[in-house]
């Protein structure tokens, strides 16, 4: 089985979830990957995938670098006790970029409640 077929599944994925710039090169018996996932949530998946398929990451078959979109947003459920403080603090980001980020839901940086689905942009 050649690596392309091996990570075929992978490769679907990426194109499915619209990685830009997406490069699959075969080299030396080692699969390359590199492109532009939309959010870091796009780039879990990707990696949830890796790890399906090369559970231990054992095989040594296939570098892959996946970069996150400048201007990517996380999505966060607020839950009890949260404060951007925190939420910024456990994302690498200011609360101040959270509240630019969420102006349509967000009407005052001290009042969040838990629930909240809220874009947290990428560090």
């Amino acid at each position: 089985m050649s690596l392309l077929d091996k990570y075929k599944e992978l490769t679907d994925l990426a194109h499915n979830l619209g990685v830009a710039n997406l490069q699959v090169r075969e080299q030396d018996n080692v699969l390359y990957l590199d492109g532009t996932a939309k959010s870091a949530e796009d780039k879990e998946k990707l990696w949830q995938l890796y790890g399906k398929l090369d559970p231990d990451f054992r095989a040594s078959d296939a570098v892959i670098n996946f970069a996150v979109a400048e201007g990517a947003t996380t999505e966060y459920t607020v839950q009890s006790g949260d404060s951007l403080s925190k939420i910024g603090k456990d994302h690498g980001v200011s609360w101040q970029a959270i509240f630019e980020a969420n102006k349509d839901v967000i009407k005052n940086p001290d009042l969040i409640q838990p629930g909240w689905k809220l874009k947290i942009p990428t560090a």
